[in-house]
């Protein structure tokens, strides 16, 4: 959920933010719902735990065999055969693969394909009571410039599941905290806007070991409101089988920020 400037009280746009957030959280095939994300290459039989149906990488795509046991529908309807799968660019409930209430999601990294199992009855859903966050202050939003690199930087950074992948850095988000400079290198998206993985003094005690945040498009000089209120927990935060990027060298903040979202909260 990216951070937004409306015209209204922000401490309300702030509670508003927050209760969607939670809602999104706990959705049917929200974060919490990811049970599996198997990896093609670490099951060369094509069978998937707990997956029905045989999942083979087929190139640039995953070859999907599917016998009537299996009970799996394909685009809303029963299917049985077999379906060259291309990775999904959807939201999860409207994935093209289902076994009752489940999504099957075919995803790709890098060449290596996977499928990733959002079940609605997980047991992450039902203990959920919330996400902890530091109520809305104002001194944590602050005005920022973007600085766009000549060109993209690939730098190679490890993920939430032990293995490394790229990131792709467009820029630099600077801005002042405390009267000390910062910077966080960014990835721009393809609406314009910014996304960056960063760590804080927090981080790993106060708050999850790393965070997300999300500024709107910058204006054509470059000016963007930086809003630590919105910091983001990462999908890893309320899943294991999430793969999210850890910070890129130099984005780990020596100031503390406990603002934003700080934890998942399970009763």
């Amino acid at each position: 959920m990216r951070s937004s400037v409306t015209d209204g009280d922000p401490r309300s746009d702030w509670e508003h933010w927050h209760e969607e957030r939670v809602t999104q959280v706990a959705a049917p095939h929200g974060p919490l719902s990811l049970t599996g994300t198997h990896w093609l290459a670490d099951h060369p039989d094509g069978r998937l735990p707990a997956v029905p149906g045989r999942w083979r990488d087929d190139g640039d795509a995953v070859l999907l065999s599917a016998a009537p046991e299996d009970g799996l529908t394909l685009d809303g309807a029963p299917f049985t055969g077999e379906v060259r799968l291309t990775a999904d660019h959807v939201p999860v409930d409207r994935s093209r693969v289902a076994c009752g209430d489940r999504r099957l999601v075919v995803m790709s990294r890098e060449g290596h394909r996977a499928v990733r199992d959002f079940d609605p009855d997980a047991p992450a859903r039902h203990v959920f009571t919330g996400i902890e966050a530091t109520p809305y202050d104002p001194r944590w939003v602050v005005p920022g410039r973007y600085r766009p690199y000549g060109e993209v930087r690939a730098v190679r950074v490890e993920n939430a599941d032990g293995r490394e992948r790229g990131l792709h850095l467009s820029g630099e988000l600077a801005f002042t905290l405390d009267g000390a400079r910062h910077a966080l290198q960014v990835v721009e998206e393809d609406d314009g806007a910014l996304w960056a993985v960063f760590a804080d003094a927090t981080s790993g005690q106060d708050s999850y070991r790393f965070r997300f945040l999300r500024p709107a498009p910058p204006a054509s000089d470059g000016s963007v409101t930086v809003d630590f209120n919105r910091a983001l927990l990462p999908p890893c935060a309320f899943s294991a089988h999430f793969i999210c990027p850890f910070p890129p060298p130099g984005n780990t903040l020596a100031v503390a920020v406990p603002a934003g979202e700080r934890q998942g909260l399970a009763g």
